[in-house]
């Protein structure tokens, strides 16, 4: 009987692809959970090998049941854990404890604003070839104090940490010299931030009704309207 490393060697031959390439590769997607083509030349060679070898990635991950959301028109890739609620796919009811990072109140804040502001842009068509929004810092700004009368940090350094993280999520696109420091700064705004917040969620920013955010935890599969509420305090504590 052919074992299943027998029959992938086989396959992965066929493609004339290394096993320590694949293997490579899933051990990225695993990792970052997420792939964007116009990242890096790191990035660009994984995405061109994901697309050699799709079928037996999906497979792969079909058995440990990750969803892909795969956006070929933009070049990039999105895993989602099991049970993730993931906009534009069929819900899945697997539960999953594991597999995410959570987020604290500034970062949760920061992508609904992106979401929001990347919505805008979309409707006004202004996204380029790959779907990305243009949006300066001051904007960003402007739309935070507006939507949750809040504010990107002062201080350097967090405000740096804060864009850091999105760009790490591939929600945003942020040369290396910038660091959000400067209100003329610009950044872009990756399509697949409509992926990490609901629909209802948005609907609720754009009536201006957003329920207060200063002890939300979440995952990055999505960001829900129950997600929003306070958690109790226990629970922050764990998680500092």
């Amino acid at each position: 009987m052919t074992s299943m490393n027998e029959f992938l060697l086989g396959q992965l031959k066929k493609l004339n692809i290394d096993y320590e390439a694949f293997q490579s590769l899933l051990q990225r997607l695993l990792d970052y959970g997420v792939l964007c083509r116009d990242e890096s030349q790191t990035e660009m060679e994984f995405y061109d090998l994901y697309l050699r070898c799709k079928s037996l990635i999906d497979d792969f991950l079909l058995v440990l049941d990750i969803r892909i959301d795969h956006q070929p028109h933009f070049q990039f890739l999105r895993l989602f854990p099991p049970g993730a609620d993931v906009p534009g796919m069929d819900d899945a009811q697997s539960p999953f404890s594991g597999f995410r990072s959570r987020l604290n109140q500034h970062e949760v804040a920061l992508i609904l604003v992106l979401r929001h502001q990347y919505e805008q842009l979309l409707h006004e068509g202004n996204i380029d070839e790959l779907g990305c929004a243009a949006l300066s810092i001051e904007s960003l700004n402007i739309a935070m104090k507006s939507l949750l009368n809040r504010s990107m940090p002062v201080n350097v350094t967090e405000r740096k940490a804060l864009l850091v993280k999105m760009r790490q999520l591939r929600l945003i696109k942020l040369t290396l010299d910038n660091d959000g420091n400067e209100d003329d700064s610009w950044l872009k705004v990756r399509p697949m931030i409509t992926s990490m917040v609901t629909t209802s969620v948005l609907e609720t920013l754009n009536h201006n009704s957003m329920p207060a955010t200063d002890n939300v935890l979440t995952s990055t599969d999505t960001i829900k309207n129950d997600a929003l509420h306070e958690q109790p305090e226990s629970q922050l504590d764990n998680t500092q």
